[in-house]
């Protein structure tokens, strides 16, 4: 791995991943970047005061990645920028730690770049652990979309089109095409653009930063498309799953800041507090519900607990009746 490619210009592509306590599965993601690819590259990890080892295992294991530590968690946005203004790349490639890429994987994602220059913005085919597909390009969030998804509705009437056509459910997801945004679990974006567009928004704390980045992108004249003939795989939420109710409230946090910036910009309307108190209740109604299950499985556990003690001691009775 070099910071300059053999004619001494800038690299081709800058990897930026922004690390939260995922140590195990930054590992895994660095040595699936290592291994096989062998594009002129450079690696950023922004650690956001991770404070589990990850900085440690980094020096000790991937010497040849730079680490910026941060003294706080800054949160994604402000961290990736952090990390793309120590880069050189012609491209930048965000890329959560929770990832692998396959082999090749970089070269292939540059050649289509370099004969595509009028495209901002591209996004992988990203799958699942299991090999199935996670629905990582989609159509702009509407209203329908936030009523349906992950809600209760969405539970009762799971076929809903609201659902369905953000998610793009029923395309093909094995042809190339442009689309409205794709996913910052893995995004090639090209440095041209970020220079006429700007860095990413760090009013978003999490969430919605490369929503926000696509809307920039479409309103200059870039396009957003989805490239199948690169995978990534990605588990989902190891950061986020270590605070899941502080992440919820950031994603509606998140969402109305989108909403404001991009659909009811400039416009001070009673949709305005419709729509803020819709995120609430939905996000509040997720926060219920994730208290619930948790109640729910801490009964079940005392319950299974005090089912086996109970048996346990009825054996060591019929023993003793045994040997009497």
């Amino acid at each position: 791995m070099t910071t300059k490619d053999e004619a001494g210009g800038l690299v081709d592509l800058s990897i930026i991943i922004v690390n939260w306590k995922t140590k195990d599965e930054l590992r895994a993601c660095l040595r699936s970047i290592l291994e096989g690819n062998r594009t002129a590259m450079e690696i950023i990890v922004v650690d956001n005061a991770s404070r589990d080892g990850s900085v440690e295992m980094l020096k000790r294991e991937f010497p040849s990645v730079q680490v910026i530590e941060n003294e706080a968690n800054y949160g994604f946005a402000r961290a990736a920028n952090i990390g793309i203004r120590a880069s050189s790349g012609r491209y930048v490639l965000l890329l959560n730690p929770d990832t692998e890429v396959q082999p090749h994987a970089f070269s292939t994602f540059i050649r289509f770049a370099d004969e595509n220059p009028g495209i901002g913005i591209i996004g992988p085919k990203i799958l699942n652990p299991n090999g199935s597909l996670q629905y990582s390009c989609r159509r702009f969030p509407t209203i329908g979309a936030a009523i349906f998804r992950n809600t209760l509705l969405g539970r009762l009437f799971p076929r809903n089109p609201y659902t369905r056509d953000y998610l793009m459910v029923e395309w093909d997801h094995r042809e190339t095409t442009d689309v409205d945004w794709v996913s910052g679990a893995a995004m090639l974006i090209r440095r041209r653009m970020l220079e006429e567009i700007g860095l990413l928004d760090e009013q978003f704390y999490m969430y919605c930063e490369d929503v926000d980045l696509a809307y920039r992108a479409w309103e200059k004249g870039w396009r957003v498309t989805y490239y199948p003939h690169v995978c990534v795989t990605h588990v989902i939420g190891r950061s986020s799953d270590r605070c899941p109710n502080r992440m919820i409230v950031q994603f509606h946090k998140s969402m109305y800041r989108l909403y404001c910036k991009h659909q009811a910009r400039g416009v001070i309307s009673p949709m305005r507090l419709v729509v803020l108190m819709g995120l609430i209740v939905r996000g509040g109604t997720i926060i219920l519900r994730n208290y619930v299950n948790h109640v729910r499985s801490l009964i079940k556990k005392k319950t299974l607990r005090f089912t086996t003690r109970t048996a346990g001691r009825r054996a060591e009775r019929g023993e003793a009746e045994d040997e009497e």
